[in-house]
């Protein structure tokens, strides 16, 4: 028998037991110090601090290592970027929080808000939400973006939209990189590997994996093409250079 089916029923044990009370009480506790610090006015560098220390106990208690590679290539924090990635799981946050390594805020799908706890939360640390149903929600999105850059911060998008149902890349969505074009700034594509092994979409108890993040160089959309031909191509360079360093599974 499989030594991974031989220790499933421990960990599920652990988890549930241990692992899973340990990070909902450190969900809580973050979100609890997030809206407290955006209702004192704390520096956004202390909500970073704190939003990763959350990120890497949860990782930790779910006994989910995180391996960087490609460090060389993260931008300085006075250089802002939209940060773009393929989304295999909920962990995905948990990596990229505790683990990316420069200031963000995240573009956020606008029914998050509904979140107990987690909305407030993330409304109190300024993230960006985009209502997808509502075509006139770019115009606001592009204005919280550039309050954003404006204080130093990168964005943070997932282009697929959501998370992956198979494990494979889907299609890029333009929208971020409608932002990046915008707000002339760099894009920076970060590889997530191993998340989905964490948690496959429809599940709800993790199983131990390590999770391997590759910080790839940035590019500027000019570079590519001229406008309006850009987008498109940036899209399609940012979702070939995310999957180059994928298992074949994994590609689109």
């Amino acid at each position: 028998m499989h030594l991974h089916t031989l220790l499933r029923p421990l960990y599920l044990l652990y988890f549930v037991c241990i692992g899973g009370p340990l990070l909902v009480l450190a969900t809580i506790l973050c979100c609890l110090v997030v809206i407290l610090s955006g209702l004192l006015g704390a520096p956004a560098s202390f909500i970073s601090w704190a939003t990763s220390i959350w990120s890497r106990v949860c990782l930790a208690v779910s006994l989910c290592p995180v391996e960087l590679r490609g460090r060389e290539h993260l931008p300085s924090p006075d250089a802002p970027c939209v940060v773009v990635a393929n989304h295999q799981s909920s962990y995905d946050i948990f990596a990229l929080n505790g683990h990316i390594g420069i200031p963000f805020k995240w573009v956020l799908k606008a029914e998050l808000r509904k979140m107990p706890f987690v909305g407030k939360a993330c409304a109190a640390a300024h993230y960006i939400f985009v209502d997808e149903t509502k075509p006139s929600s770019i115009v606001h999105t592009l204005e919280d973006a550039k309050r954003v850059l404006a204080t130093g911060n990168s964005i943070f998008i997932f282009p697929e939209g959501s998370r992956t149902e198979t494990g494979r890349m889907t299609r890029f969505k333009k929208g971020g990189f409608v932002i990046a074009s915008e707000l002339d700034v760099p894009i920076l594509p970060v590889s997530i590997d191993g998340a989905y092994d964490v948690l496959p979409r429809g599940h709800y108890l993790p199983s131990p994996h390590k999770i391997i993040l590759t910080i790839h160089p940035a590019f500027r959309m000019s570079e590519l093409a001229e406008p309006p031909a850009h987008i498109a191509a940036s899209a399609r360079h940012a979702q070939q250079t995310i999957a180059s360093v994928l298992p074949r599974e994994r590609k689109d």
